[in-house]
């Protein structure tokens, strides 16, 4: 199983082509618009399923299934927590439980890991499942650690161990949370102003089971997005 994740900075109609030459089996896109205005070209491959979350059309959060996983919201999503998404996502073989993630700022501040903070709590039951994957844009380093404040990157790093949830990226590689060596963001498309803001947390069970995880190259996706491509794959 190939699952993607990549903030597609708005239009992905126009840009859906390019991150399907990946393949993934399931793509979480954050600053999606509405499937309504999902017009693709004829030869791009449809996906089999998919869910939009948002209120502005033009930039919410798209889950897309392009196999046999079947997706859907499940009934303990809390809408205080917008663009945490608490999915199933099934086959004939096996049940997956996917946070998909767009973290969104505060109004009382800047601080965008409150959000994932009060979720991960909310739903703390749900992360005692065996398949778990939180995945997506978490806006979120412990570069930008305070540490006063409890709903800082490391923490919600240290609540997921806890969990037995660990970082695909971080556990493939032997990198070290804030130390990365790929980045995710390049904000407004810098080269000198790289990031690792961007996620795949995943279930011990799963971890072990990973083949390989890949960061997009900036010369491969900046002319898309100012986001790269978070690929993780998975033997099962």
């Amino acid at each position: 199983m190939k699952i993607i994740s990549w903030n597609c900075n708005m239009a992905f109609r126009k840009k859906a082509e390019f991150i399907l030459k990946e393949q993934p089996d399931i793509l979480i896109v954050p600053e999606c618009e509405h499937p309504d205005k999902l017009i693709f070209k004829n030869d791009i491959a449809k996906p089999t399923d998919l869910f939009w979350f948002g209120k502005n059309q033009n930039k919410g959060l798209g889950i897309f299934s392009y196999s046999d996983f079947k997706i859907k919201l499940l009934s303990i999503h809390n809408p205080e927590f917008k663009y945490v998404l608490p999915l199933s996502v099934s086959n004939n073989e096996i049940e997956l439980t996917i946070f998909a993630i767009w973290a969104q700022k505060p109004q009382n501040h800047d601080c965008y890991t409150e959000q994932i903070w009060n979720a991960v709590h909310f739903y703390s039951d749900l992360l005692n499942n065996e398949n778990v994957i939180l995945a997506g844009d978490f806006n979120s380093s412990s570069i930008w650690d305070k540490p006063k404040r409890i709903y800082n990157h490391t923490n919600l790093v240290n609540f997921l161990k806890n969990k037995n949830i660990y970082s695909a990226y971080h556990s493939f590689h032997s990198q070290t949370q804030g130390k990365e060596i790929a980045s995710t963001l390049f904000m407004h498309r810098k080269i000198d102003r790289p990031y690792h803001i961007d996620f795949c947390f995943a279930s011990k069970n799963l971890i072990d089971k990973i083949k390989s995880v890949k960061i997009g190259e900036y010369e491969n996706w900046t002319k898309y997005s100012d986001h790269k491509p978070v690929t993780v794959s998975f033997e099962i």
